[in-house]
């Protein structure tokens, strides 16, 4: 068993001197995770860490050195006003909710990611698995479509200590691309080989990772087998590789979508359609030093407004909604003061967030930042309290017990609590 709820761990003896099994335990928990109120998770992850300050929380009467060049406007939500290059998100802000006191202390690219992704603290002698990897671990089934899946070469799925097999499977596929026509599919069958073709590469291969079990790393062995077989079967065609064919989409929804995030954005809505359980995402670019408002008015702001609204009003008018969270966020925010480049610079201490779907309140603000945007004014909360809200409506609740692959048991947060005032 590779996690178990820890009063549950605690209660198995007497689970088991009351005549209860294991199996009777893990058939409850079952059907408690089928009664949860979110079934999948889509990361929106803006690498570089962007200036929220500009897009979910401005200061319009702050001084001309904090406020910058943006308006804000009005949204479907009321009161509730956002950046005025985000208009497409303000439309549906009757949708979502804007955490805006997040706060942390981790100003740096590396850890802050590491941080933000797995909401537990940076430790040199132990790797906490990314959220998406718990889930992984926790929806760990035999099927065509695997349970997590990262697009973008984003590179921030790793598992830790649960092991490379809960790893995110890398999707870096050229489907995102303008040039796509010029750059040969990874996914795709090249010209001349076969089905047939392939099923004999892979029993060639079988047969020498048996040897590669016998005298190697057998751990290894099992991890690149695992995902040497999802692969094969996206090869050879199937539930993932469909999702991955965005041909069958018509002209109109790609075009809603538009190119770069929302290509992708458009792939992930497919993979949840055909069972993938966590997507991520992702843009870059938000590491914005120098030229941050040109940079966000001319490029990142409007892919951004586009992709997610795109992927917002799609889930919806499927149904998807409901069951799926949509949560975009970076690694930090930026400084309120701008510098002497017409930048931001790297600013943890307060930072906001934008979720929708799965049960969380609609149309709602969290949270507060003093008139600056320096520091939170109300409901300060951690990435550790996101990430545990967003796993508890999955059916994950905090106190989930995970097991090392040493054996050691160990709670999901050190310390995340739940915001029950989002949900």
């Amino acid at each position: 068993m590779s996690h178990i709820h820890r009063r549950d761990f605690l209660k198995l003896g007497a689970f088991s001197a009351t005549g209860l099994t294991t199996a009777a335990l893990l058939a409850h928990e079952s059907a408690t995770r089928r009664s949860t109120p979110a079934r999948n998770v889509i990361l929106v992850w803006l690498a570089g860490g962007p200036a929220t300050i500009d897009m979910w929380d401005l200061k319009r009467d702050a001084p001309s050195s904090i406020r910058g060049e943006f308006r804000s406007i009005s949204t479907a939500a009321k009161g509730i006003e956002i950046c005025e290059h985000l208009p497409k998100l303000a439309g549906l802000m009757q949708e979502c909710t804007l955490i805006r006191s997040v706060s942390h202390t981790i100003a740096e690219h590396g850890q802050g990611t590491e941080y933000v992704t797995t909401g537990n603290p940076i430790s040199p002698s132990l790797k906490y698995p990314s959220i998406g990897s718990v889930v992984a671990a926790r929806l760990d089934v035999n099927q065509e479509v695997p349970v997590y899946i990262e697009m973008d070469e984003l590179n921030i799925g790793q598992a830790g200590y649960l092991g490379s097999t809960y790893n995110a499977f890398q999707v870096n596929s050229v489907s995102n691309r303008r040039d796509q026509a010029a750059t040969p599919d990874p996914f795709l069958l090249q010209k001349g080989m076969t089905v047939q073709d392939l099923t004999r590469r892979k029993t060639l291969l079988q047969s020498l990772e048996t040897g590669f079990e016998r005298f190697g790393n057998q751990q290894r062995a099992r991890v690149m087998n695992r995902f040497q077989q999802q692969a094969m079967s996206i090869l050879a065609g199937g539930k993932t590789r469909q999702a991955l064919d965005l041909s069958e989409e018509d002209s109109q929804t790609q075009a809603r979508y538009g190119f770069g995030l929302g290509r992708s954005a458009l792939t992930a809505r497919r993979l949840i359609e055909r069972g993938a359980r966590f997507v991520t995402i992702g843009l870059r670019g938000w590491d914005t030093h120098s030229n941050n408002f040109t940079q966000l008015r001319e490029t990142l702001l409007p892919q951004l407004d586009r992709a997610l609204s795109a992927l917002i009003s799609d889930l919806k008018n499927r149904g998807l909604l409901q069951e799926t969270i949509v949560y975009c966020v970076g690694e930090f925010g930026r400084t309120p003061v701008i510098n002497s480049q017409g930048g931001r610079d790297h600013w943890a201490r307060a930072m906001s967030i934008l979720i929708t779907g799965g049960g969380f309140r609609r149309g709602f603000v969290y949270g507060s930042t003093e008139k600056t945007g320096s520091e939170p004014a109300s409901n300060a909360c951690s990435p550790a309290d996101v990430n545990a809200t967003i796993l508890n409506q999955l059916g994950i609740p905090p106190d989930t017990l995970l097991t090392t692959r040493s054996g050691r048991p160990l709670q999901v947060f050190r310390n995340g609590q739940i915001l029950t005032g989002i949900i």
